[in-house]
């Protein structure tokens, strides 16, 4: 059963008041130090997937330079503003505006990636349902891989998994970074890869 969002408020969408280009801004800058700002594009495209959806694709940053990289990718994200940005940088990609929770894109994908905080952003309450929908547009053999914040009052790692479970996932691996780094219990990032179970 679908939880009711209908009077909660989304985490991100409620934070209002920031553009796709005032939130690239700091990649931006990363990028021209020198930083390797594609640790996400570089991992998902290491497990060797034809497809990727990019679940809250946000501006883009992802997806776009995995189709850089000669993968297809669609990216869906609920903030229009975010998603404007997106189809500026590379309109010949497919953008899509939806909540995870719902959006049904009548396809499955090798991978589905949700970076930049994607589950502590979500409506509280429908992280369930969100992994579900996820989990069927996954091809057989497809990952799930999910990177974000864990802190007090946020989405606790356990409880990610007990949903990922009972929507048909099983966790694979898991790392502190999108460089692989090994996971420890103190860490204060997870970076999760589930595949159907």
């Amino acid at each position: 059963m679908a939880a009711d969002s209908s009077n909660r408020k989304n985490p991100w969408l409620d934070r209002g008041g920031v553009s796709g280009e005032e939130y690239d801004v700091s990649y931006i800058q990363k990028e021209a130090a020198g930083q390797n700002v594609h640790g996400e594009a570089d991992f998902v495209e290491a497990l060797g997937p034809k497809s990727v959806l990019d679940a809250g694709c946000g501006t883009g940053r992802v997806g776009v330079e995995l189709a850089r990289r000669g993968i297809e990718v669609v990216g869906v994200d609920i903030d229009s503003r975010m998603l404007g940005t997106a189809r500026n940088k590379a309109p010949h990609m497919e953008w899509r505006l939806g909540d995870l929770e719902t959006v049904e894109l009548g396809r499955q994908f090798d991978v589905i990636v949700m970076a930049g905080n994607v589950m502590i952003f979500l409506t509280p309450g429908t992280e369930g349902v969100v992994l579900r929908n996820m989990a069927r547009h996954l091809a057989p053999g497809g990952r799930l891989v999910a990177g974000f914040q864990l802190s007090t009052g946020r989405l606790e790692l356990e409880e990610y998994d007990r949903l990922a479970r009972e929507a048909g996932l099983e966790l694979e691996a898991r790392y502190t970074t999108w460089d692989r780094d090994p996971w420890y219990a103190t860490s204060s990032y997870a970076v999760s890869v589930h595949s159907i179970s």
